[in-house]
């Protein structure tokens, strides 16, 4: 039997990298974890209790065979609600796992008290909000009482990530002081449009953070490896005359990185960069966009390069002793493709472990 260390139990279902259980560590014991994809499965078990992890697709995964938890935590397959991809839905084939998700939990002898479904805020506007509320209205026949926030990242890091976490409680336990009466700061408009076609739902009420991130500039390593001359000329030829007005503005008054992608603007490839001193948010290949590109600017001259798969670990709230194994595209998907940490975090500690200390002690 695994020690729950008086913390009380998760399963983490699509786990990747193992970025959710980094968050919820100090808070929650994990005791079963799953992924069909064996590079990111490398990255959870060198971080992890490998003994936790089960390699292989969610659909021949048996509610029956899983240990009891209190929460049980799913980042589903975004790429069918991804505005970067190709939106076909949460019914499409990869998306679709969430209801195979929902089989399992539905199967098990003692259904987990709170459940967590992250994913892209596409979730929300997809088919106009019909796919959340399908998912929503799922959540509340299984007896759950449901609400959803959106968080962006950018509060921990120095990265452009919004999310959306659903958030669904056993409808027995009494979560009125973890409510509010109606929208706050993690409720945007296309949370509330959806709320108001709903009968079933719940404003969960966490403080809002206060903005505490590091720097880009300090997090990226300057003395990485940068493109050649010519490649270099070739990417900032790509940058459109807006944004080169913008750069030059940007140098003068002391900024020294820009992070960018590659885009198509009317028929034509551009790289469009950002000033905020935000980097974008960080996808992959099968979300439907490019890695992203840093233009550096040291010694009076700019220098090109990707963002290297420690930066983009910093991107991600990792602590520098994170192990990450693989090629440079295999650690770039498994940050890439993951919650970040610090918002798994907050969650945890303003509002799942409140919920789970509710339940009375229903630890395992």
């Amino acid at each position: 039997m695994l020690q729950s260390n008086n913390k009380p139990f998760f399963l983490d279902f699509f786990a990747g990298s193992g970025l959710v259980c980094e968050g919820l560590k100090d808070y929650f014991t994990p005791v079963w974890a799953n992924d069909i994809c064996e590079k990111k499965a490398e990255v959870f078990c060198a971080n992890h209790p490998k003994e936790i992890f089960w390699l292989g697709p969610i659909e021949k995964v048996k509610g029956t065979e899983l240990p009891n938890a209190i929460l049980a935590w799913g980042s589903f397959p975004c790429q069918d609600l991804s505005l970067a991809g190709n939106i076909g839905g949460i019914s499409s084939s990869r998306s679709g796992l969430v209801w195979h998700w929902l089989r399992v939990i539905n199967e098990m002898k003692k259904k987990p008290k709170i459940l967590v479904a992250e994913n892209v805020v596409g979730l929300v506007s997809a088919n106009q909000g019909e796919d959340y509320k399908k998912l929503h209205k799922s959540l509340t026949t299984m007896g759950y009482k449901v609400g959803a926030l959106i968080i962006d990242a950018c509060y921990w890091v120095p990265q452009s990530r919004k999310r959306v976490f659903i958030v669904a409680v056993d409808e027995e336990i009494d979560t009125n002081e973890l409510e509010s009466e109606g929208p706050i700061w993690c409720h945007p408009n296309s949370i509330r449009r959806v709320a108001r076609s709903l009968s079933i739902w719940v404003w969960w009420n966490i403080p809002e953070p206060t903005i505490n991130r590091p720097t880009l500039e300090s997090i990226i390593d300057f003395d990485a490896p940068c493109d050649d001359l010519e490649k270099t000329k070739k990417l900032l030829a790509l940058i459109p005359l807006r944004h080169r007005e913008m750069l030059r503005e940007a140098v003068l008054q002391g900024n020294s990185v820009f992070p960018g992608y590659k885009r198509i603007r009317n028929g034509k490839q551009v790289l469009e960069l950002r000033f905020d001193g935000l980097a974008g948010c960080l996808r992959t290949p099968e979300g439907g966009s490019s890695r992203q590109f840093l233009v550096l600017y040291r010694n009076g001259s700019f220098s090109t390069r990707l963002i290297t798969v420690k930066e983009a670990a910093a991107l991600m709230g990792v602590r520098d002793t994170y192990i990450i194994p693989g090629t440079y595209n295999e650690g770039y998907k498994a940050m890439g493709d993951a919650v970040a940490v610090p918002v798994t975090r907050y969650l945890a500690e303003h509002l799942l472990l409140p919920i789970a200390k509710k339940e009375g002690g229903l630890w395992n």
